[in-house]
């Protein structure tokens, strides 16, 4: 590292350390403060985030789309009625440049993506989704910005993408910063990185209820993360005002709201769609990751990659142009009589060429969303169904509308598993309710087809909430929630401070033989992690304050045990620092610390169960001086009592025979009334008064 890094380094260090006292404020007032307030404040500062987020990308997005399709292509796709409803450009003025540009756009987008950051790779809603479940904290900044400006040179080129993956990433990694700042509790930082996926998302299409319920039905193929849905209302609604702000609140297709329902047989064409809608969305999902599987294999560089996939999808798109970009303009013709006007072969064709370009642009390891192209393939399957039947069933009526809309719902509902968020989404998209009922009826079916599959779009989805780590684990050990971490946390073996050098810290880690130190400030705050790992590549005179330290996030000493497991889960390591309300150090929490204040806990209900019963189990203290101090487990204890457990100070043991017992300790006995007074008095009697030997002279329960 040269001179001029090192000083950077201190520099951003000592910046940290300058602000930790307003972060220690604003963290004690989150882990105080009541659900709504905590909600309040955080939701609206996600949704704030979402709106700019989905603003900047958009504006980055319509303006890489006039550079590379419309300067350099000679070519301007179609628009929705939201962005102007523009009908596009009859032809290619340059058809030769087309799979140029796609190519150009893809091959600068691989080069920053895996040049910059490679976790910006694909869709980034998997990614964000993986994160709620493995490591809320974990989305960098990095990765965020990387994807924002990939994404808008994948999709303004050409490529077949979404603008929703790199949203719901920008607000999701917002969540995930608010996390790390103030210390937010593995539970809070899911929920924030949640709801962030749903505003961003709910921004950015103008649907802020689907949005939000988007948040809490994602994560999971057949269940629901309750605990976002508050928390996700307020971001969506605030990021959707601010979007809105920017850009307008027009619906993104204007308002669809002619469809009446007249008769039950009606119903029967949506149940057409409805299956169709399934069986073309297992499609979506099995030839998007068999594209991912096959680029996989291929031994180009990947940066080399999405370049290939951009230029394969510029010469399907010479002779089907609705497979390039976001196609949210072909939707709109396709609600319409211009529908009419699309060659009746690109109809039928065209959910199928989308499903194989969006393989290649983003499957190859482009950057993109794949929500955007599954709206564009349900709503070219309904259009396909309204083609080919309506000259034989006057019954469809002269309006494809209703169909389009029904099949976006049905297609990406069901393989998303978010029927009911995706129903919201599309019907805030087009204006109207009309069509919840068809819609039901469709997305009802779809879901069935999927479900019995067990397949989704997306991946990283859970099946429910006993296979999330942190839902499991807890829900398994329940007193975790109600012991506090004060009563199981240790005091610090080594404590790193600015002052010491590498030197110094290398000896005090090996002289106590742990493998890593909480670092303090000057005020002794707490400021991160150190590992003697680290170590190693800094030279031994070198201050501890130039080194920089891993900001693993610290418990607080009003916690419970249930947030520290979950800690511990979520940031892969094996001990914590604790910190009071000014985020000074005042004790550490390993796992064996975890679970001795369980056992303790454990031994605490124990002995509340034992207050209700005369017979059966007890609670003893052994007296100093009794007969029962000094002594082994197999010596004084009278036949027929079991000793199950013995607490001593933090301690739990469980005893063997040999097990010797002292003063204080508090034994847990089993046994029948007589028997257990007997282990009362010889707990509480003299040695030399204990003159009533066991009748019948086995002194032990324990051999």
């Amino acid at each position: 590292m040269t001179t001029a890094q090192r000083r950077a380094q201190r520099r951003v260090i000592q910046l940290r350390q300058h602000f930790l006292p307003l972060r220690s404020r604003i963290s004690h007032w989150f882990v105080t403060a009541s659900y709504v307030r905590k909600w309040l404040v955080l939701g609206t500062m996600i949704g704030v985030i979402a709106g700019l987020g989905a603003v900047v990308f958009y504006d980055a997005l319509t303006l890489c789309t006039h550079l590379f399709l419309g300067v350099l292509g000679g070519y301007r796709p179609p628009t929705p009625s939201g962005e102007g409803n523009f009908l596009g450009t009859a032809h290619f003025s340059r058809p030769w440049a087309i799979p140029l540009v796609a190519g150009l756009g893809a091959l600068l987008a691989g080069m920053l993506v895996f040049g910059v950051a490679p976790d910006a790779e694909g869709h980034g809603t998997d990614a964000a989704i993986a994160a709620v479940h493995h490591d809320p904290r974990g989305i960098r900044l990095r990765t965020v910005i990387v994807k924002i400006v990939a994404s808008a040179l994948t999709i303004g080129s050409g490529g077949s993408g979404g603008r929703e993956g790199p949203t719901g990433q920008i607000s999701a990694g917002f969540g995930s910063l608010l996390a790390r700042l103030f210390d937010l509790s593995p539970a809070d930082a899911r929920i924030a990185v949640a709801s962030g996926i749903g505003s961003g998302i709910g921004s950015i299409f103008g649907a802020p209820l689907g949005g939000s319920v988007l948040a809490t039905e994602i994560m999971y193929r057949d269940d629901f993360e309750v605990e976002a849905l508050l928390p996700a209302f307020i971001a969506s609604a605030v990021g959707y005002v601010v979007f809105g702000a920017f850009e307008g609140y027009q619906p993104l297709f204007g308002y669809v709201g002619n469809y009446r329902l007249t008769g039950a047989a009606q119903l029967g064409w949506f149940a057409v769609i409805g299956i169709l809608g399934g069986l073309v969305g297992l499609g979506y999902a099995k030839g998007f990751y068999a594209m991912v599987a096959w680029f996989s294999r291929m031994r180009a560089p990947r940066w080399v990659r999405p370049a290939m996939g951009g230029v394969i999808v510029g010469l399907i798109a010479l002779a089907v142009p609705e497979v390039m970009g976001t196609g949210y303009g072909w939707i709109q013709q396709s609600m319409s009589q211009r529908l009419l006007q699309i060659p009746l072969w690109i109809v039928v064709i065209l959910p199928f060429a989308r499903i194989l370009a969006t393989g290649l642009s983003i499957g190859s390891g482009g950057s993109g969303g794949i929500f955007g192209p599954g709206m564009v393939i349900g709503a070219f399957l309904g259009a396909t169904v309204w083609r080919v039947f309506e000259p034989f069933a006057p019954g469809l009526g002269h309006d494809p509308a209703p169909y389009v809309i029904v099949a976006m719902m049905a297609c990406f509902g069901s393989i998303s598993r978010a029927p009911l968020a995706v129903m919201l989404m599309v019907a805030e998209m087009t204006g109207t309710l009309t069509l919840i009922v068809p819609a039901m009826v469709a997305v009802g079916l779809a879901t069935l087809i999927v479900t019995r599959t067990d397949d989704t779009i997306y991946r990283s989805q859970l099946r429910n909430r006993s296979e999330s780590p942190a839902h499991r684990i807890l829900a398994g050990l329940p007193l975790l929630r109600v012991t506090d971490v004060q009563r199981a946390m240790a005091r610090p073996r080594v404590v790193a401070t600015s002052h010491q050098v590498v030197a110094d810290l290398i000896q005090a880690l090996d002289d106590s033989r742990v493998s890593g130190a909480p670092v303090t400030d000057d005020d002794d705050r707490y400021v991160g992690v150190i590992t003697r790992t680290a170590l190693d590549s800094y030279a031994p005179d070198t201050p501890i304050a130039d080194v920089p330290v891993n900001a693993v996030a610290p418990l607080h000493q009003l916690s419970h045990l249930d947030q520290a497991l979950d800690t511990i889960i979520t940031s892969s390591t094996s001990w914590l620092a604790v910190i009071d309300q000014d985020r000074h150090l005042v004790g550490t929490l390993s796992v064996s610390d975890l679970v001795r204040g369980y056992r303790i806990a454990l031994q605490s209900t124990m002995r509340r169960l034992s207050a209700t019963t005369s017979d059966g189990q007890r609670e003893v203290v052994v007296a100093k001086g009794s007969a029962l101090d000094g002594e082994p487990v197999r010596g004084d204890v009278p036949h027929g009592v079991l000793i199950t457990s013995i607490e001593r100070e933090l301690d739990v043991i469980q005893p063997t025979g040999d097990t010797i017992m002292h003063a204080g300790d508090r034994l847990s006995a089993l046994g029948s009334t007589a028997t257990l007074d007997q282990l009362q008095a010889a707990a509480t009697v003299p040695a030399d008064e204990e003159n009533q030997p066991d009748a019948s002279g086995d002194q032990g329960s324990f051999e």
